[in-house]
């Protein structure tokens, strides 16, 4: 069974909320409603906070681990 590391929960769990942040964005109407606007849309935002997240828990995980030994 496939185990997901801490860094990636938490990039998940951030994915999730910038994409439901970009969900919003779009029904007010910060976005063109063209499918393909959307998609890019949806993509940079969920993409982005999932990165970001991702790189800093790794990072922190890294120190920590560095910390231990």
């Amino acid at each position: 069974m496939f185990r997901l590391t801490l860094p990636v929960k938490i990039g998940l769990g951030f994915g999730l909320a910038g994409l439901l942040l970009t969900i919003v964005g779009i029904v007010r109407g910060q976005a063109p409603l063209a499918p393909l606007n959307i998609a890019i849309a949806l993509l940079i935002g969920g993409g982005v906070w999932f990165v970001v997240a991702w790189a800093v828990a790794s990072a922190a995980v890294d120190v920590e681990r560095e910390i231990g030994d």
